[in-house]
């Protein structure tokens, strides 16, 4: 993928003249585009091709932009960029696998939140109360708050030990703007993350000075991709295959607290939108089945 997209960027150089200023432009919306991708299919391991781009993807990258409130202007050039790329690649005959569908300019639509039914969370997070092992409470620990909060997987990972209030039933989380905000927990979340800092964590600690509330198996915060992997492992044990990844997870969550009625507002704040009428594209879409 990096190849394609060095190739591209050269000849927007070498053959179209472009200005360094603008080739930046579009280098920088192209490598959000392609980690966007390697985290949404393959939990950060680099695609073999571009084969693995479908509508969903696209639709599910947009719903990213728009959640990290990019302005109408941004997004627009930057699927735009995306479009280019890929028109370069189909005129190298590079670009047989994406679909013509993505040729198309994307309009939000109801069925880009996908989510998964409370049933199957049941499900996912039984599969990972089956052990007992430190990594086993950190999982249920980990995966329990990232779908009772909707929290997003970078503020997930970036966690640390003292952002847990246990007392107040908070957890204060940092969005990608650095602005925070306080998300209640709900009982059962705060017994698994009670449960995980008494019995768990401090086997999986090297380091007394470490501040990560999760950890990996050598002691260091646990990284984006490691949350991925760690889910998806579970998933395919629960037997949900490729229906949970941390997105629907955040999804089903938004669904969840509109079932329960929690207000509008509330949700937003939440989830960290931005914008309302992101937040109000969950009331729009129909709910997971129970």
């Amino acid at each position: 993928m990096q190849k394609d997209i060095d190739d591209f960027l050269n000849y927007l150089r070498e053959e179209r003249g472009f200005s360094e200023n603008t080739i930046e432009a579009y280098q920088n919306d192209l490598d959000q585009l392609s980690s966007f991708i390697r985290e949404y299919t393959s939990g950060g391991d680099p695609p073999s091709d571009w084969s693995m781009i479908n509508r969903q993807v696209l639709m599910s990258y947009i719903t990213d932009l728009k959640e990290r409130a990019y302005a109408a202007a941004t997004i627009s050039r930057k699927i735009s960029a995306m479009k280019s790329l890929f028109k370069f690649l189909a005129s190298k005959g590079r670009a047989e696998n994406i679909p013509a569908a993505i040729f198309v300019s994307p309009q939000m639509t109801k069925n880009s939140r996908q989510s998964i039914s409370m049933s199957e969370v049941q499900r996912l997070l039984a599969e990972v109360d089956r052990a007992s092992t430190p990594e086993a409470k950190r999982d249920k620990a980990m995966l329990q708050l990232l779908y009772a909060t909707g929290m997003r997987v970078s503020e997930i990972v970036m966690l640390d030990v003292d952002d847990v209030d246990i007392r107040a039933s908070h957890v204060r989380c940092t969005q990608s703007n650095s602005q925070k905000r306080s998300i209640p927990l709900t009982e059962e979340t705060i017994h698994a993350i009670s449960h995980y800092l008494q019995r768990a964590r401090p086997a999986l600690s090297r380091d007394r000075e470490e501040p990560a509330l999760f950890l990996n198996r050598l002691g260091q915060r646990l990284t984006r991709q490691g949350l991925w992997q760690i889910l998806k492992s579970h998933a395919e044990a629960a037997n949900l295959g490729d229906k949970v990844t941390p997105r629907t997870l955040r999804h089903s969550a938004a669904f969840n607290m509109l079932r329960q009625g929690t207000d509008l507002r509330a949700v937003q704040y939440q989830l960290g939108h931005a914008n309302l009428s992101t937040t109000q594209l969950y009331s729009q879409a129909p709910p997971p089945a129970p």
